[in-house]
């Protein structure tokens, strides 16, 4: 069981209450938790095995910072809901991935792979969708950022130029860091 507290549109403070099963035993948790629609992120690698990187201005930073290309999966959290009812949210983030990818570096995305969910705490709980893209094209029209987003172009990157980046903390969104090492070092 779920209630909502609080919404603001974008998060929701929920209480749950849900009956578990932890080794075998059978327990009912009470937990409050924060909920905010999941994001997406992908991972395009080229055929010389190079990973492409946005140069964007974060807000939350004051300065620029290296990503991987994505962004949110709904615009509110009422829609969260609605495809979380439904059970459309796997369905939601795979097509989003070619509508960011195209928005942010200009490519169309012909094949994606799922590769992680990544799962933000018990208390907070954001996904993030990574998706690997190995099969794209350049779009003739470029890019089309939102309003409010600012990238300062892209590049691709080696594997250890990557693996430099996340050492120099140049990548400051810790899970991508994560997915990105996990991902170099099983394909090095």
């Amino acid at each position: 069981m779920e209630k909502c507290v609080f919404d603001n549109g974008l998060f929701e403070y929920l209480e749950i209450e849900e009956n578990i099963t932890i080794e075998g035993k059978d327990k009912n948790i009470k937990r409050k938790v924060v909920r905010r629609p999941p994001g997406i992120r992908a991972l395009i690698i080229n055929n010389e095995n190079k990973i492409l990187l946005s140069r964007e201005f974060r807000y939350e930073l004051s300065e620029w910072d290296y990503r991987l290309p994505g962004g949110k999966v709904f615009d509110a959290i009422e829609e969260f809901r609605t495809s979380l009812k439904n059970n459309t949210v796997d369905a939601s983030a795979d097509k989003t991935v070619a509508k960011e990818v195209l928005e942010e570096v200009g490519l169309i995305v012909k094949n994606q792979n799922l590769i992680k969910i990544s799962k933000d705490g018990a208390t907070v709980i954001w996904d993030l969708y990574y998706y690997e893209i190995t099969d794209f094209e350049i779009s003739k029209d470029g890019n089309h950022l939102e309003e409010g987003e600012l990238i300062n172009g892209y590049d691709w990157f080696t594997f250890d130029e990557v693996i430099d980046l996340c050492k120099k903390g140049s990548i400051h969104e810790d899970r991508t860091v994560g997915v990105l090492l996990t991902y170099i070092l099983n394909h090095k």
